[in-house]
């Protein structure tokens, strides 16, 4: 369960920021999202707000903790776990 959620979580981010040129199998679960790791921006940040709500009707209540959220496939996958119905 877990594995394929963070497998459908690449694909989902792969789709909607449009990394054609990357596979769900080149994103390690720990690898930093933005920065060093795999490169994505604030730009890309809002983007994943709007696949947490679109797929998972899942909204950010503080924006403060979108960092953390953020950090890699791991830890969205946490918060997923945790806080769907």
């Amino acid at each position: 369960m877990k594995n394929e959620l963070r497998k459908e979580l690449k694909e989902h981010l792969i789709a909607q920021l449009n990394l054609t040129d990357i596979s769900p199998d080149e994103i390690g679960n720990d690898q930093p999202l933005f920065g060093e790791g795999l490169g994505l921006d604030s730009i890309d940040a809002l983007e994943i707000i709007v696949i947490l709500d679109n797929e998972y009707g899942l909204t950010l209540k503080n924006p403060e903790e979108g960092k953390d959220i953020f950090h890699s496939i791991n830890t969205l996958a946490d918060f997923l776990e945790k806080n769907k119905s």
